[in-house]
């Protein structure tokens, strides 16, 4: 199975890759976008993974990391 990435440019391709999905030949994914043309994208995705903690904290969790390698 291959992936390939297309741009939609008339409404009638559009319509006729639907016939091919009916057709069991290929799969679409809908409302899929191009993450180069979003990129603020992945900040929303990871907006809020991490709590907000002070730099002398960072900087000790660091320094403890790259203890532990050596």
């Amino acid at each position: 199975m291959q992936t390939v990435t297309i741009d939609i440019i008339n409404n009638k391709a559009l319509k006729l890759l639907q016939d091919l999905e009916l057709m069991q030949l290929i799969r679409l994914h809908k409302n899929r976008t191009i993450s180069s043309t979003q990129p603020n994208e992945w900040t929303n995705k990871y907006k809020g993974a991490m709590s907000k903690q002070a730099i002398t904290d960072i900087d000790n969790q660091l320094n403890e990391l790259r203890n532990e390698c050596e």
